[in-house]
């Protein structure tokens, strides 16, 4: 069997192999968010009144039964979330070298986006 050298500045390249599927999701997750600022931009539009009730209109329509305010709400919070882990894993997989405080950057990281996602769901669902 033949041995792998490193030669120089060529090294063998190993890692996670994140790049394709996250460069999809930011993509995605970008398109959600800018379709649904749109639909509040002309949600916020197209109303006579902004207020208390008007605003919370917006968040809080429905088609039939179906809750779509909260649901598009929601996907589009849980779309910035995602986008946001994307971004600040990468930096700190990037610019943090020592690799305690590059998990305990991520940890915080976690336990701040998952306390926003709770913090989101029992306002907008307790409407």
């Amino acid at each position: 069997m033949a041995r792998e050298e490193r030669l120089g500045t060529k090294r063998l390249v190993v890692g996670a192999h994140y790049g394709t599927f996250d460069f999809i999701v930011q993509r995605v997750t970008a398109v959600i968010m800018i379709v649904y600022t749109l639909i509040l931009f002309f949600g916020y539009l197209f109303t006579s009144d902004m207020d208390f009730n008007g605003w919370r209109n917006l968040f809080t329509f429905s088609v039939g039964a179906l809750p779509l305010g909260q649901l598009l709400a929601t996907l589009a919070f849980l779309s910035v979330c995602w986008h946001a882990w994307i971004g600040v894993r990468d930096i700190f997989m990037d610019y943090i070298r020592l690799p305690g405080l590059r998990l305990f950057m991520h940890s915080l990281a976690i336990l701040w986006l998952v306390g926003t996602v709770v913090y989101f769901v029992k306002i907008l669902w307790s409407i």
